[in-house]
């Protein structure tokens, strides 16, 4: 039996990069899935066939987690379409790097926004569903950077901090309904759009990783599917380092 075998899963966010690796994984292992993104209807479609044919059911949605109304009607065209929400993933999130001297209080609220803010807006929406099936799995996408702190990204590192203190927070006050709620940190993870930085670059940011490589979106995926699955059903309030050794 697959590890998310008949589990619907809500992943925002999940056209590229780390989101679709997510995507793909939980299609892989028996989940329906139902995911977000903010405006390419051709890559949902294409992901949405892409994951059909596992055999599973899933539905892309257009929607902007940092809107909290829309996350309250998103969640309730989901629950209609599939009939719960038994897993959470709020992977939406941004960057707008600059100096704390340069940034302006629009790149500042744009990211927590949609890094921050979006965890609240979707955890609140599926509160109700949850609640009433006395289970569920929340986990929410935050960063090494959050852990540790990042030059040029002080908007940034304080939204993925916040994260953290968020999901301990969820964790202590649903754990006696079986809901859960983890984190995940990843490390340096190489997407498309790290493809695009200069390459002595990454591959200095590789050798200062102790498994010498960056992360892939696959790696991230796995956590994803152990923290969602009953495998991880005494596991609660905790943040998961996906980075290679990066904070050791």
């Amino acid at each position: 039996m697959k590890l998310l075998e008949g589990k619907v899963a809500l992943i925002t966010g999940a056209t590229r990069g780390i989101g679709r690796g997510i995507a793909q994984a939980y299609a892989a292992q028996g989940a329906n899935v139902a995911f977000t993104y903010a405006s390419s209807a051709a890559k949902a479609e294409a992901l949405e066939k892409e994951l059909a044919e596992t055999g599973i059911t899933a539905k892309g949605y257009q929607s902007n987690a940092g809107d909290f109304d829309a996350s309250q009607d998103l969640v309730t065209q989901v629950v209609k379409d599939f009939g719960t929400v038994d897993i959470l993933i709020n992977n939406a999130g941004i960057t707008r790097d600059t100096l704390l001297m340069r940034m302006s209080e629009e790149q500042w609220d744009e990211v927590m926004q949609t890094n921050l803010k979006s965890a609240f807006n979707l955890t609140k929406a599926v509160l109700r569903t949850m609640l009433k099936a006395r289970s569920g799995s929340i986990i929410n996408m935050s960063s090494v950077v959050g852990v540790k702190g990042n030059a040029g990204q002080a908007n940034y590192a304080a939204s993925k901090a916040g994260i953290l203190g968020f999901t301990k927070s969820v964790a202590l006050e649903l754990g006696s309904r079986n809901i859960r709620c983890n984190a995940i940190a990843p490390g340096f993870i190489e997407t498309e759009m790290t493809d695009a930085l200069d390459a002595d670059t990454v591959q200095g940011w590789r050798e200062a990783i102790p498994l010498k490589r960056g992360g892939t979106p696959e790696d991230v995926a796995n956590a994803c599917v152990f923290l969602g699955s009953d495998m991880s059903t005494y596991i609660t309030g905790q943040t998961l380092n996906v980075d290679g050794g990066m904070l050791t």
